[in-house]
């Protein structure tokens, strides 16, 4: 009988490399994800805030946190409107810039500018009237989520 010399040596390599190359890139894929940033989105501050008028010389809203997340009130992380006019955070300096679960906050008119500050009377001008409604909301800019949408009713 005729016998074929065949030669297998050469399959077992081939199907070596290609493991290698295949393990090699999912392992680069893997890596690439974790250094450019495509992990977990970022999230917005989970903070219960209860919105309430507060009749002090003016309509003024009364902003509670009564749980939750520490919101932080600067420009660059938080946007606050009131009826789709945006509110002044400026005068909240660094030791008044954070508000945590207890602590209470004023949205007044100051001379035609919407502010949330802690209450100085002396500043307060209606921005309200009886039987109207304002609309506030807390956007984190970093995740672009909603923090807080309240209707305070006057």
């Amino acid at each position: 009988m005729f016998k074929m010399n065949r030669n297998e040596d050469a399959v077992s390599p081939v199907i070596g490399v290609i493991l290698m190359v295949a393990i090699t890139v999912i392992l680069a894929a893997v890596i690439a994800a974790f250094v450019f940033g495509m992990g977990a989105p970022e999230t917005a501050p989970q903070a219960s805030l209860r919105g309430s008028p507060a009749e002090v010389t003016a309509s003024v809203v009364k902003l509670e946190h009564q749980g939750g997340d520490m919101v932080t009130f600067t420009d660059s992380n938080t946007r606050v409107t009131v009826n789709g006019a945006a509110v002044d955070l400026s005068i909240l300096d660094d030791a008044n810039s954070t508000f945590e679960a207890g602590e209470t906050l004023y949205l007044y008119n100051n001379a035609g500018n919407y502010t949330l500050d802690v209450l100085n009377a002396s500043y307060v001008t209606a921005f309200v009237t009886a039987g109207t409604t304002a609309n506030v909301k807390m956007v984190d800019v970093a995740s672009q989520q909603m923090i807080a949408d309240m209707d305070v009713r006057f």
